[in-house]
């Protein structure tokens, strides 16, 4: 024999919450009514106790589960990072080794299209590329 409880009844009796009770009614995995008035009703055996020990179970073996994922998740970092210490060492080892390389010059020289500056009484004067070939 079942109760027709309402929804906040039937969580309490359950030890869950009535978004789980409303979640499970979605599913249509507990029985439930609406009566004329549009009130929602569930039903829940009277073994509520049982049931509430089940959920309890259920959810303590769910929540060691995951602490041991945790732990292992944990392990599995600490091993990365002590992974990635060691190839920055050995990274920064390598570059060390590597010889430096000659200082670039301070001014490009010039190409084809570039400005070019010559020295003026001035200042700096500056010619494109069709200036220098027409002289201007």
């Amino acid at each position: 024999m079942a109760d027709r409880l309402t929804v906040s009844e039937a969580a309490e009796a359950l030890g869950i919450t009535r978004d789980a009770v409303y979640k499970r009614i979605e599913r249509d995995k507990i029985r439930h009514e609406r009566d004329a008035d549009g009130q929602l009703y569930v039903y829940v055996e009277k073994s509520g106790t049982s049931q509430r020990q089940n959920v309890q179970s259920q959810s303590g073996a769910l929540t060691s589960a995951l602490e041991a994922r945790i732990d292992s998740l944990e392990r599995q970092l600490e091993a990365e990072r002590g992974s990635s210490a060691e190839l920055r060492r050995l990274l920064a080892a390598a570059l060390e080794r590597i010889p430096p390389q000659l200082e670039a010059p301070e001014r490009p020289p010039d190409t084809p299209g570039e400005a070019t500056a010559t020295e003026t009484a001035e200042g700096v004067e500056r010619r494109g590329f069709w200036g220098r070939l027409f002289g201007g």
